[in-house]
Formats: C-alpha cells, sequence, structure tokens
C-alpha cells in the first residue's frame, strides 16, 4: 500500500507533505522510517551535529549531553543492522516544493558500503560511468578491498596527494591523472570519489593558506627587526621615503612584491604609531599628575581666575624645567585647573555646609536654652500675659542663655518672649470671657472712676470668678478701664473736632456775607445780628467761639490789607528802579531840579524776557502742583555772586541787559537759603481753578499771603522765630491744623 506521505525540499531543506489532510511537517513521518529509524525514534536519545561538524548525543528528558554514543543508542542500532528497503512510489507533485522521483533517501548508510562494493563488482568497469564516459575494461581481482569507508577514502585522497592533484583541477582532470590507479576503485561509487576529491581540495587549499600564514608572519617578523634597525624611520615616515633606506637589505630582496613589502612597512608604522600614542599617554598622564601637585602647591582659592593661575603656572621652576609639561597643551592645562577649581569649590561648600549645619545646630541649643529660661520664668510668675519685655529684660540681660542668642538668625528673643506672652493671653482669654460673662449678668458697667475694690467685689460675689487669682482679676481690670478711659478720650477728641469744624462754617459764612460785606472795621455787635438765623451759628453753644469765628476773619482781611499796600510800595520802587515815574513823582523830580533819567535801550527786551520766564515758570508748576526744587548749593553761590555784582554794577549806573530784576534776583536767593524746615510754597502762576480746598497751615497761609514783607525780613525770622502764643486745644480753630481754605 502507498503511503499518503511524500518527500519535498524547500531552500535546500527536507520536508514532508501528506497528500490527504495537505499537512506538511519538518519531521520524518513514521510511515517512511526504516526499522532502525523506528528504533531510534523511540529512544529518549537523540544525534545532533556541532557547528565544527562533530556528532553529540541529546537526551530529551534529562536534557543531558555526550560525546560518546549512549550504550542505549548503540543497543537500538545493533537489533536493527539489517536495513529494510522503502517501497517505492510514482513520482508527484508537491505544491511549494520540488519533484521527488524516488522516496529511497538520498544519503547512504555507511552500514551498506560492503553491499555496494559486490554490486559495483558485479558491474563492469567498460560500461559508462556517472559522467557519461566509457572506461577501459580492467582486472578486478587486484581492485583494493576495505572494510569501511573512511579506510577507502583515505586511500583515495593519498593517491590524489601522490598525482600531486591541484585544488584548482576540474573533476575530469583528476580523474584522466589517476583513472588507471588501482587506488583509484578504493572508492566504488563515483559520488563517494567526487565527495572525496572536494574534500581533497578543501583540506589543500586550508593547508596553502596556512603555509601563506607562516610565510607572511615569518616575513612580517623578519622584517620588522629589519626596520627596527633603523631608527631613522619614525612613525611619520612615508613609504617612498623609507624605500632606499632599506632596498639594499637582504630580508627586503626576499620578496619580490612590492606591495606586500609596502603593506608589511605600513603594519610597521602602524605599530610605531601606536607606541608612539601610548608613550605620550604615558607622558601626559605623568605629567597632568604633576601638574595636579604643582597646583596644589600654588595655594590657590575657589574663586582664581584662570588668567592669574595660567600666570603662575608658568612662572613656576618645576613647570618651566620638565620637559614633560611641553606635551600638555593649553586646553590640557585649562582642564587640570577647572578640576582643581572644582575639587576647591567642593571642599569649600562642604567646610561651608559643616560651619551652617554647625551654627543651625548650635543656634538650635541656644534657641531650646532661652525657651527653657522663659519656662522658669513663667513658672515663677514673671512672665504673665500682658507682660512687657522692658520689665523682663534687666532679669535676663546677665544671663548667658540670653547672651548667646544674641546676634542669631531666624527668632529673636523678643519673638520668643511674645509667643510665651501669647500662650499667657490665650489662657487669659477663658478667664476673661468668664468675666465679661458675669458683668452682663450683673448688668454693671466699667467706667473710667470705677475703682478696683469695686470691680474686686463685684466679682466675689459670683462662683464663676470668686476663685480668680487677684492678679489675674487685676490685670483684666486695669485692660477694661483702659479701653473705658481710651473710649472716652476719642469721644472727647470727636467733640473738639466738631466744634473746630463748626467754627470753620461759621468763620466761611462771615467771610461769604454779601449785604452788607465784612470789612476789617466790622464790629462783632453789628454783625451779629445778621448770623443769628444760621444754623452755624446756632451749631455753636458759646458765644465765645462764634466771636472767635469773626476775630479770624477779621485778622485776614488786615492782613490782606496790609499785603496789598506793601505790594504797591514795592510796585513803585520797582517802576523808580526802572526808569518809570509816577507823573506826581516826575512832576516833584522837576520842582526839585533833578535831571531826567536817560531812557534804557534794553527794556523793551528785559521786559518780554522777564515776561516768557514767568509763562513758563507758571505752567512747570500748574503742571505738577509742587514748588520748584531746591537749587543746588553750586547754583546759590552763583546766585549770590550774581547779586552782589548786581548790586555793584547798580551803583556803578551800569545794568545787564539779560539779568533778572533785582527782586526776582532776591526771591531766588532767599528761596535758596531759606530754612529747610518751613514748608514749600507755590510762587504763583500755578494756581488751582476757583472753588478748589487746599490743606495748610496757618503760618503758611499768611506767609503766602504777605510775601514781600517776609523776603525783606527773611533773615531776621530765620535768627528769631517768631513764638505763638499757646491756645487751649478746645478753643483752637481748624486753620490752625490745617482748615479748608477757599480762594477768592
Amino acid at each position: 500500500m502507498a503511503s499518503v506521505w511524500s518527500q519535498a525540499e524547500s531552500n535546500g531543506r527536507t520536508y514532508y507533505y501528506n497528500t490527504v489532510t495537505k499537512a506538511t511537517q519538518w519531521t520524518k513521518p513514521e510511515e517512511l522510517m526504516t526499522a532502525s529509524e523506528r528504533a531510534l525514534a523511540n529512544q529518549p536519545w537523540k544525534q545532533h551535529t556541532s557547528p565544527d561538524g562533530r556528532a553529540y548525543w541529546y537526551h530529551s528528558d534529562t536534557k543531558a549531553t555526550t560525546w560518546e554514543m549512549p550504550e542505549v543508542y548503540k543497543n537500538a542500532l545493533a537489533q536493527n543492522s539489517q536495513p529494510s528497503k522503502p517501497q517505492t512510489q510514482a513520482p508527484q507533485f508537491v505544491a511549494g516544493g520540488t519533484s521527488s522521483f524516488s522516496s529511497q533517501p538520498q544519503q547512504r548508510d555507511r552500514e551498506d558500503y560492503g553491499e555496494r562494493i559486490g554490486q559495483d563488482r558485479q558491474i563492469g568497469y567498460g560500461q559508462m560511468d556517472i559522467n557519461g564516459t566509457r572506461g577501459a575494461t580492467f582486472d578486478t581481482q587486484n581492485d583494493p578491498h576495505y572494510a569501511t569507508y573512511e579506510e577507502g577514502e583515505a586511500a583515495f585522497i593519498s593517491l590524489l596527494r601522490r598525482q600531486k592533484v591541484q585544488p584548482d583541477w576540474s573533476w575530469e582532470q583528476t580523474m584522466r591523472a589517476t583513472i588507471k590507479d588501482a587506488q583509484y576503485r578504493a572508492l566504488k561509487d563515483p559520488k563517494d570519489r567526487k565527495a572525496a576529491f572536494e574534500k581533497y581540495a578543501v583540506e589543500v587549499r586550508l593547508q596553502e593558506k596556512d603555509r601563506a600564514k607562516e610565510r607572511l608572519a615569518k616575513l612580517r617578523a623578519d622584517f620588522g627587526t629589519m626596520l627596527r634597525r633603523h631608527p631613522e624611520i619614525k612613525h611619520y615616515t612615508r613609504w617612498k621615503t623609507a624605500r632606499p633606506m632599506i632596498e639594499g637589505e637582504t630580508i627586503f630582496r626576499s620578496t619580490n612584491d612590492d606591495t606586500e613589502r609596502k603593506q608589511l612597512f605600513e603594519e610597521y608604522i602602524i605599530e610605531l604609531k601606536k607606541t608612539h600614542i601610548e608613550r605620550e599617554a604615558v607622558t601626559r598622564k605623568s605629567a597632568m599628575d604633576e601638574l595636579v601637585h604643582i597646583l596644589k602647591g600654588l595655594n590657590l582659592e575657589p574663586y582664581t581666575r584662570w588668567a592669574e593661575a595660567h600666570d603662575m603656572i608658568q612662572s613656576d621652576d618645576k613647570f618651566k624645567e620638565d620637559t614633560k609639561f611641553q606635551t600638555l597643551s593649553k586646553s590640557d592645562i585649562l582642564t587640570a585647573f577647572e578640576n582643581h577649581i572644582k575639587s576647591l569649590e567642593r571642599t569649600f561648600n562642604d567646610e561651608r555646609q559643616h560651619e551652617k549645619n554647625t551654627k543651625v545646630r548650635r543656634e538650635r541649643q541656644n534657641r531650646d536654652r532661652f525657651l527653657d529660661l522663659l519656662s522658669e520664668l513663667r513658672a515663677a510668675g514673671r512672665i504673665k500675659a500682658g507682660a512687657k519685655w522692658m520689665n523682663v529684660h534687666p532679669i535676663i540681660k546677665d544671663d548667658s542663655r540670653y547672651t548667646n542668642m544674641l546676634g542669631q538668625t531666624g527668632s529673636t528673643p523678643l519673638d520668643l518672649f511674645w509667643d510665651v506672652v501669647e500662650e499667657e493671653e490665650r489662657a487669659l482669654r477663658l478667664v476673661r470671657n468668664d468675666v465679661y460673662d458675669v458683668l452682663e449678668d450683673k448688668r454693671y458697667e466699667i467706667t473710667p472712676k470705677t475703682t478696683p475694690q469695686e470691680f474686686f467685689s463685684l466679682m466675689s460675689t459670683d462662683r464663676r470668678t470668686a476663685t480668680l487669682p487677684p492678679e489675674t482679676l487685676d490685670l483684666i481690670f486695669a485692660r477694661l478701664h483702659e479701653k473705658v478711659v481710651r473710649r472716652s478720650e476719642d469721644d472727647k477728641h470727636a467733640t473738639e473736632r466738631h466744634q473746630r469744624r463748626a467754627i470753620d462754617a461759621l468763620r466761611s459764612k462771615i467771610k461769604h456775607l454779601s449785604s452788607p460785606p465784612v470789612t476789617a472795621s466790622t464790629t462783632w455787635e453789628s454783625i451779629r445780628p445778621q448770623l443769628a438765623h444760621l444754623p452755624e451759628f446756632t451749631t455753636l453753644e458759646s458765644d465765645d467761639l462764634r466771636k472767635q469765628a469773626f476775630e479770624k476773619v477779621i485778622r485776614r482781611l488786615k492782613e490782606k490789607e496790609e499785603d496789598t499796600a506793601e505790594r504797591a510800595a514795592d510796585r513803585g520802587k520797582r517802576d523808580r528802579r526802572n526808569g518809570h515815574y509816577d507823573p506826581r513823582e516826575r512832576d516833584h523830580h522837576r520842582e526839585r531840579g533833578g535831571r531826567t533819567p536817560e531812557p534804557d535801550i534794553y527794556e523793551a527786551e528785559r521786559r518780554k524776557a522777564m515776561a516768557d520766564r514767568e509763562r513758563q515758570y507758571n505752567h512747570k508748576a500748574g503742571a505738577t502742583g509742587l514748588s520748584p526744587p531746591p537749587p543746588s548749593a553750586r547754583s546759590r553761590d552763583r546766585s549770590e555772586r550774581l547779586g552782589s555784582r548786581g548790586d555793584r554794577a547798580e551803583r556803578r549806573g551800569y545794568r545787564y541787559p539779560d539779568a533778572d530784576s533785582r527782586e526776582d534776583r532776591e526771591r531766588e536767593r532767599l528761596y535758596a537759603t531759606r530754612p529747610r524746615g518751613e514748608r514749600e510754597l507755590d510762587y504763583g502762576g500755578g494756581s488751582a481753578s476757583g472753588g478748589r480746598r487746599r490743606r495748610t497751615s496757618e503760618a503758611s497761609e499768611a506767609s503766602a499771603r504777605k510775601r514781600p514783607r517776609r523776603e525783606e525780613r527773611r533773615s531776621e525770622k530765620a535768627k528769631t522765630p517768631e513764638v505763638v502764643k499757646a491756645e487751649d486745644v478746645g478753643l483752637r480753630s481748624g486753620s490752625e491744623e490745617g482748615e479748608m481754605v477757599e480762594d477768592d
């Protein structure tokens, strides 16, 4: 019965195909196995081949391996020494593989070697061989006979060596040279002969390669010895330079291949370069180590710059004398410097961190000791709720636990003291709440006149506060009494503030009366009936306060009249200085027989310049709303020099066309030399729009209204300050603390 399995190949590997189930597998099916293959397949030992071609056996259950054939495997082979012929089948086509014309295995068992010998003896050598050539008929009685295939193969290879068969010969050339020799028939199968020839060719090629390697190795050693005898050949020498030096040597002529010579020379140069690099590396490493010692001896700081360190290294005697430092580049020296600085920085940082940790530990210990001191004072009753530092400091100022805390970072002794006081305050709040509850239940109100005895008597009547310590009750009463006194003072101040505002309101009404308007000659009795119906008048309960508001208005009116008169007088003096006389004064001058002064040709230009300066000054002052900044000492000196020079020029009858007027220069000089403690005043031109209110003091307002007179008497006032008569706080008007001034 034909088997359903067929054999095929894919990429040189044999696989098996089931024609019924269409299944494929790599392992040989049991139906196609011989008796010996079945015996070997049923036992755990399997034969495998190592990468070097050596056979070994592997146990599929124990995972053990051995180079020697196991006894079980030998017994299986012995029981099935006679192979069975497999059944032949018609060739079939298998998808994905090659067609198989026979299911007989291509490899032949070495055990069938004797059987093949008998078959070959029955075949005449005059018949066609595998290559299609017909050989002559030889006597087969003298053919050599070998028991094993290995012996026959060795005899055939020996024949090939004896006939000096070259590995590059073809099989036909080999047959012509060896077919007449009796050893040619040591292998009966032509396939075995060709396989033995191929094996022989591979072995010969390997032997030739080995001989060539040995020759090249000996030549390389001799060539290297020859080159070493020429010290003028360096690692940078080229072949065209070295060839004339060595072409007279015997070793040089031992080979005729110039390419081979050049190759050996280049290998020697590569070796020299490698040796030179290694020598330089050793020298460089030694120089770097020595440089590290030099850097350590220079006592560099972690913040030393490279330029300074480089100069110090170059000036070192050891660095200049030792030639090995010449192998170091500037980059190498910089790298060594950076590594040294990094080590210094690391050491410095470690020391600082250690010092910092030590300092933190010491400060924490000092802080803990000071807390123990505060705890002792707290237990002794020295620190309670509401305690003051000024009372505790004299007690602890000489204690080492306090002095060690001074200058430390973090919490200060005062902070720790307030922490303890805060704890006492939290404990006191619970007791204070009970006191508040008792006061609320008893409907008792503490006044500024309440005494501590009354408070203690009240607290002793309730069980919640009867057991409290007297010190605690005294502290609570002091705080409550202080709060009541402070509240009463705030109420008093609020009343006084309301009274001052009422006085200011009445003064504003008096100032804006229109029928008839108030003048400097108006009396209180004449104006009182007009004010009686006003709410501002009735708000003030005392007639003295009302009269005080009226007197304030009259005083301001008189100051304004004096200011106007002084300005008119100053204007007349200025006109006379500038050549402009009043007609009455000019007639009076003519009557006295005086001479008319010459006209000033620069008058128009001077007036225009003065107007421009005033306009520019007014524009700046109005934009900022502030007084101009005080001039520097240099400008003050210059203004004083100009003032003195201008006075001398005026006395000589000469005027500066581009100079300011005497009044302007005097004003600038007084502004520069006035005391710094006074309020900065605006020189005018930047006044605010009508109705805008500004806060100012009474002295500043009076100075602004009487500026010309104040400028003339500035020095006297600076030397002898005006003594202001003190008034009662309750009767002081709002203008003295910053009143509301309205523009006329």
